[in-house]
């Protein structure tokens, strides 16, 4: 059997990739909270109803869902680099359609078009998977992760500034101003994995997943409109669930699906996944509440008077606080495992909205909060790649952390909905103004704290993982004992590749490729040139390596099953130039 081959990265990935990754992940993730500043004007400014102009928030975030798991297939199957360039393109394509509208219908257009760029978070950390050494692997994924959090938390109050200052429309012009500046640096600094799944795109599988949400979404919205038991609102939400039911029959029953379901078999993956549900839901709710808390008038009682700016440097630390916890992750999460930090994570969370409930009465309060609430939601975003990486064996790695970015937005979505719908419903009319109550506001936050409590439970019913569990994950070289324990303890392949010298090769891309011709998993060879591959069955196997400046090799061999690792080293031939 010989395996199919791909292209080695152009270059070697430099010290600016995490740095520029990252950056494209925050400069999509803005797109979340861009018009949280002006949300209480949008109706006048669109010239819409209330609950209308919630979809110019909603449809970003439901566009975003949609785009996890699409453009982290078709990165698989044509190139992560190429998908992440294209999500970014149609980032800044959406932000010029929305800055030349006054119209709700072409905004909300092109809000879905700004939101469908979300693909590039997962992107980002199938970059990272794929190129970088284990012992970077942990924290980078950790700010890759958060990188959602830090980049709608920074956004408030550069929005709040720009719109504050100029006409609301610079904010789109300036949004696609730094997705060029993204393609720019990526195109500069970051090479294409060499990586390749086999299969087609499941065309069908979109369509179902993004009818699916639509019809989920469109009653809690436009629900207290139509009313909560009229016919229309009713089979809107049994529609949603026979499509979503059926959507997950069919994906179970093709050998290439667009979101691999079968990972969630097993408990501690699907526990993660409601807990991402619940912390996603958490992150939105803040970001609703607090700005508009903080521009309402004084004369209100209850509204904290601030500008724009002001409002957006209050809630700017939480996405200051959320980057500064990603290397302290690392450390916790090392030293007592990604359980006991995601734990922590929500426990934090559920203090800072617990506490939230009576800290409005001042702006500075308002900071404490979004402190507090942003250190809660900073670890327990990153603790799930790590928690997804060590429950699913290594050719799973990606479909499962795909499956759980999915479900992280499909929290904003719901939690963008439902906050829009308490707050619209709960809202007072004065002068022919539309605004929301203090009685709103604390609803938001009990619906927040709710969630938090119902993903602490389900946290604490995750199998606890031992540090060691999850070797690629390693922030720090103190625990490279632990990391040898754990590689002897793998079932699948082991040893070290080398060149035609007998030297070490480092960073050498070894793929496991199963016997109908499938990737079933890939690492990158450390700097002693050695590896590790996990198989998910007995069988026979290729076992092929590359490396930029050697030819590449394929070594064919026999796992028996058991729980040992089959020792192979692979020898590279130097490299063949040819006129």
């Amino acid at each position: 059997m010989t395996p199919t081959t791909t292209d080695q990265p152009t270059r070697r990935p430099s010290g600016a990739l995490v740095p520029v990754l990252a950056f494209a992940g925050i400069v999509v993730a803005v797109m979340q909270t861009l018009l949280v500043p002006v949300i209480k004007d949008l109706p006048q400014l669109l010239g819409t109803a209330p609950s209308n102009a919630t979809w110019v928030l909603t449809s970003t975030l439901l566009s975003g869902a949609v785009a996890t798991p699409i453009m982290g297939r078709l990165g698989d199957l044509y190139g992560k680099r190429r998908m992440l360039l294209t999500s970014l393109a149609v980032m800044v394509v959406g932000a010029l359609v929305s800055g030349l509208t006054d119209a709700v219908l072409p905004m909300i257009v092109g809000r879905t078009l700004q939101g469908f760029a979300m693909g590039a978070i997962p992107l980002g950390i199938g970059l990272m998977r794929d190129m970088l050494p284990r012992e970077k692997l942990g924290s980078a994924m950790a700010l890759m992760s958060s990188s959602i959090g830090v980049g709608g938390g920074l956004a408030l109050p550069a929005a709040a500034l720009v719109a504050q200052h100029t006409d609301w429309h610079a904010l789109f012009f300036g949004a696609a101003g730094l997705g060029v500046l993204a393609i720019v640096l990526t195109l500069l600094v970051v090479p294409e994995s060499p990586a390749r799944a086999e299969g087609t795109f499941d065309v069908l599988g979109a369509i179902g997943l993004s009818a699916g949400l639509v019809l989920l979404l469109l009653p809690i919205t436009k629900g207290s409109d139509w009313g909560w038991s009229s016919g229309t609102t009713l089979g809107l939400f049994a529609a949603s669930a026979v499509v979503l039911v059926l959507w997950g029959v069919m994906e179970l029953r093709i050998s290439a699906p667009l979101v691999d379901l079968r990972t969630t078999a097993r408990r501690e993956v699907l526990l993660t996944n409601l807990a991402s549900i619940m912390v996603g839901v958490s992150f939105y709710v803040i970001s609703l509440v607090l700005p508009q808390l903080l521009q309402l008038p004084s004369a209100t009682g209850y509204g904290l008077g601030r500008s724009m700016v002001v409002a957006g440097l209050c809630v700017a630390p939480l996405g200051l606080t959320m980057m500064f916890t990603a290397p302290v992750y690392a450390r916790l999460s090392a030293r007592y495992g990604p359980k006991a930090t995601l734990i922590t994570g929500l426990v934090i969370i559920g203090i800072g909205y617990g506490g939230g409930l009576g800290l409005m009465d001042a702006a500075w309060q308002t900071v404490v909060t979004s402190v507090v609430i942003g250190a809660g939601i900073g670890l327990a975003y990153s603790s799930l790649p790590a928690l997804i990486i060590g429950a699913v064996p290594a050719s799973e790695t990606g479909a499962a952390n795909g499956l759980n970015t999915l479900m992280r937005s499909i929290g904003t979505s719901v939690s963008s909905a439902v906050i829009g719908m308490v707050l619209t419903n709960t809202a007072q009319t004065v002068h022919g103004f539309t605004i929301p109550t203090m009685h709103g506001f604390r609803v938001s936050f009990l619906i927040a704290t709710a969630a938090v409590a119902l993903g602490l439970l389900l946290a604490l019913f995750l199998p606890r993982q031992r540090p060691a569990a999850v070797p690629q994950l390693r922030a720090s070289s103190e625990e490279d004992a632990a990391l040898e324990r754990a590689e002897e303890a793998l079932r699948g392949f082991r040893g070290r590749v080398l060149g035609a010298d007998g030297a070490p090769v480092a960073r050498a891309k070894v793929t496991l490729i199963d016997r109908r011709g499938r990737q079933a998993g890939a690492t990158l060879s450390a700097q002693d040139g050695s590896y590790a591959l996990a198989v998910p069955s007995e069988g026979p196997y290729v076992v092929a390596a590359m490396a930029t400046g050697h030819g590449p090799h394929a070594s064919s061999a026999t796992h028996p099953g058991d729980d040992g690792t089959v020792p192979l080293d692979l020898s590279l031939p130097g490299e063949t130039v040819t006129a």
